[in-house]
């Protein structure tokens, strides 16, 4: 039936592409947003359902009633790091669920996930964020305390912009300006209501 359920964009990009303006830009557009690491952060600031199994996994990391990034980032290792997902993915799916329960009469959603593709996370429509290798190196290089070593081993983990790109439903290029961003998102939603409106 019509309507039964939200269309679902999932929204991804790799680190520097641009993935949160173009979270953004459809939030602009009156699409409900739900940020992946908005949900990580908020589970860091109140870790009532994971606080136990952090503490045993790294000892000292919750100061105050909230877990400190700099004493978990002291301690991480692969396999630590592997864990600790285990432990926090769980959390942001339950909260994920809650946010298109909480929105079941929207006609689109969309999730806004770094490691969408790399999860498999079930979406109707992949948008990713992206701008060419030397704006995206600028981008990160720009963060405070980013390095070249940390660059390195943050893209290692993720999905190759070209790998992004040719599991795209569609694409947004964010090194042209944000009203070109924006016209793009205009044209996605434009496409994505008349495929709903035609089912």
């Amino acid at each position: 039936m019509p309507g039964a359920r939200p269309f679902i964009i999932g929204l991804t990009g790799a680190m520097g592409m641009g993935k949160s303006t173009t979270a953004q830009l459809f939030a602009e557009q009156g699409i409900p947003v739900f940020d992946a690491d908005r949900a990580v952060h908020d589970i860091y600031a109140n870790p009532v359902a994971v606080q136990r199994d952090i503490e045993a996994l790294f000892p000292g990391a919750v100061v105050e009633g909230s877990i400190s990034r700099a004493r978990i980032a002291a301690q991480m290792t692969p396999e630590k790091l592997a864990r600790l997902e285990a432990l926090i993915h769980p959390v942001v799916l339950q909260m994920r669920e809650q946010f298109v329960e909480h929105h079941a009469a929207a006609p689109i959603l969309l999730f806004d996930i770094p490691l969408l593709l790399e999860t498999g996370t079930k979406v109707d429509a992949v948008v990713v964020a992206s701008a060419p290798a030397h704006v995206q190196r600028q981008r990160v290089l720009a963060r405070p305390g980013m390095t070249e070593a940390k660059f390195t081993a943050l893209t290692a983990r993720q999905l190759s912009d070209a790998q992004k790109r040719a599991q795209a439903d569609h694409v947004v290029m964010t090194d042209q300006g944000l009203d070109h961003a924006r016209e793009q998102v205009k044209m996605i939603l434009q496409q994505i209501r008349s495929k709903i409106t035609d089912a």
